[in-house]
């Protein structure tokens, strides 16, 4: 994580002051953002030799010398579109900006800005985990270890990682053993409260809890999903899209294993040697507005999909945020393989 402090001077700030940022934050790069927050210029220490080789002091501005054009990309971007970039332009970090010029995030090589987040989050971790049955018999479905870490810290420490710091952990099953392993959260530099279901509530139920607790935007995600989707731009998303939820979307493609035949009554006019077909899916990873909240019962039973569709039918817009980044939904026990090689492999 680079501290955002590193990484950004205003347009006054000296170029002797500037070296001495671009050495500390380690990106080769600082950016410039004027009075008003807004991203006007990026430096680099190229742009700094090329700066005095052409008469300028180490005690002039950096906006003598900075790149008025930085590279930058919209929250919507995919990491295609940002190592596209990178590649063309032959750097090793993005801007992430929104539509008034704030830049909210960079991007590449690992590097993230670690302004904390006051947005809380939801981890759902009541499910039963039947599909993992008997792994899941006597230990919850979210403390179920890929290597040796549960895949509940690992979802924390990478939530953490972005800068979040309220977490609030829907517990049913075996609840008791997921708030002695987690406490308070203060050892991992959170805040956790929990959110007790009596009886199992749906994948949206428990919400209802919030109401009056949660004033703003906030994120929900299952708590047996090995991801390294950038919640951050995901918020920015649905910021820009003005919506009242939305949907992490994940591309699920499948080859129907037989020849496909199109017909018009009795006659074939087209056929299809095992065709590739592929929709937008869940991700089982949501942004929320506080309205949403009172679209809940307390104690009812109400899965996501029905939360959103009743949204959508008093014509709210619901967006979808397609996730291109690695995404393993832990349900079964061949997902469990998959994500503890993943998670073996990447080593974070």
């Amino acid at each position: 994580m680079i501290d955002r402090t590193l990484l950004v001077v205003t347009p006054t700030t000296s170029i002797r002051a500037a070296l001495l940022q671009l050495d500390r934050g380690g990106l080769q790069v600082v950016f410039v953002e004027n009075e008003a927050g807004v991203l006007i210029g990026a430096v680099s220490d190229g742009d700094i030799r090329r700066g005095l080789i052409s008469g300028s002091a180490l005690e002039d501005a950096i906006e003598t010398v900075m790149n008025r054009a930085p590279a930058t990309v919209p929250p919507s971007a995919s990491q295609q579109d940002v190592d596209a970039l990178k590649n063309s332009r032959g750097i090793r970090v993005v801007a992430v900006v929104d539509d008034d010029g704030i830049m909210i995030d960079v991007v590449g090589d690992r590097a993230r800005i670690s302004t904390p987040l006051d947005t809380p989050v939801v981890l759902m971790a009541g499910g039963r985990g039947q599909r993992l049955y008997p792994i899941t018999k006597d230990i919850p479905k979210p403390l179920v270890p890929l290597g040796d870490v549960p895949m509940i810290d690992i979802i924390l420490g990478r939530l953490r990682e972005q800068g979040f710091r309220r977490v609030h952990v829907s517990v049913n099953h075996l609840a008791h053993l997921i708030e002695e392993h987690l406490g308070d959260g203060s050892s991992r530099g959170l805040e956790i409260t929990y959110i007790h279901e009596s009886s199992p509530l749906g994948t949206a139920g428990a919400l209802a809890q919030l109401r009056g607790i949660i004033d703003a935007p906030f994120v929900v995600m299952n708590s047996d999903l090995l991801t390294q989707v950038d919640l951050r731009r995901m918020l920015a998303f649905h910021h820009t899209l003005g919506a009242s939820a939305t949907i992490g979307a994940r591309e699920f493609g499948f080859e129907i294993p037989y020849g496909v035949i199109r017909r018009e009554g009795d006659t074939v006019v087209a056929l299809a040697e095992k065709p590739y077909h592929s929709e937008l899916v869940s991700a089982g990873i949501y942004v929320l507005e506080p309205k949403a909240l009172e679209m809940l019962d307390a104690e009812e039973y109400c899965d996501m999909p029905t939360l959103l569709a009743r949204l959508m039918q008093q014509g709210d817009d619901v967006g979808a945020f397609e996730i291109h980044e690695e995404w393993i939904d832990v349900g079964r026990p061949e997902d469990l393989e998959r994500a503890r090689q993943a998670w073996e492999r990447s080593g974070r």
